[in-house]
């Protein structure tokens, strides 16, 4: 076997195995805040004292008092890691394991931790600009939308012209809308779609960038 496919299937493993991390962690805070909704487990605000030190609030960007130091500035981080409710949950987790594994085998473990975790602070910045109240936001859908921007900037770039192109990505963005739609009118507490457009188009720009520089 050749060195350089050793590399890649060293890379392409230990970018699955964070993947799986990354998965199983959501999965586990999830299980325990809805194990508390449920009233399994001795602390019934749990999913409260989540969100209160977890999830992106707008107004901590402005003159709102935080819980602590510096929740201003791990919120860009730790809102990525909670979800409301376990269909959000099992939504982006679907969606996480089969974007991720695609973008991990064609830019392996570092590419993929780059625009994953790029994609997560820059969606949530955009919806800190852009929200048009102080709603707390929850979920990984930044990150997962950044994952598919990055698809659609490959598939920009692999095609033959310009107008192929133009269809393959169309192809591709038509598909998110749908994602969007279904998940507007699936889920109670509304689609942040600042932080999805956010995290698309950061994770478009990186993953052309990681390219420029053949990072896998």
């Amino acid at each position: 076997m050749a060195h350089g496919d050793e590399q890649n299937q060293t890379t392409e493993a230990a970018g699955n195995a964070i993947l799986s991390a990354l998965i199983v962690t959501c999965i586990a805070i999830e299980a325990a805040l809805s194990l508390s909704d449920f009233g399994l487990l001795p602390w019934p605000r749990l999913r409260y004292v989540f969100y209160e030190y977890g999830a992106f609030w707008p107004g901590l960007l402005q003159n709102w008092r935080p819980a602590f130091p510096w929740q201003p500035w791990t919120m860009f981080l730790t809102y990525g890691f909670l979800h409301g409710g376990l269909l959000h949950l099992a939504f982006n987790m679907i969606t996480l394991r089969s974007l991720g594994r695609v973008v991990i085998a064609r830019i392996g473990a570092l590419g993929f931790v780059a625009i994953y975790v790029t994609s997560m602070i820059c969606g949530a910045g955009v919806y800190g600009m852009l929200a048009a109240d102080n709603v707390p936001m929850v979920g990984a859908s930044g990150a997962l939308f950044g994952l598919a921007g990055a698809l659609v900037g490959w598939a920009w770039t692999a095609q033959s012209d310009t107008m192929a192109s133009i269809r393959a990505t169309w192809q591709l963005i038509a598909f998110l809308i749908g994602i969007n739609l279904v998940m507007y009118f699936s889920f109670s507490t509304g689609v942040a779609w600042q932080t999805h457009l956010g995290g698309f188009v950061v994770g478009w720009a990186v993953a052309l960038l990681l390219d420029r520089f053949d990072v896998a």
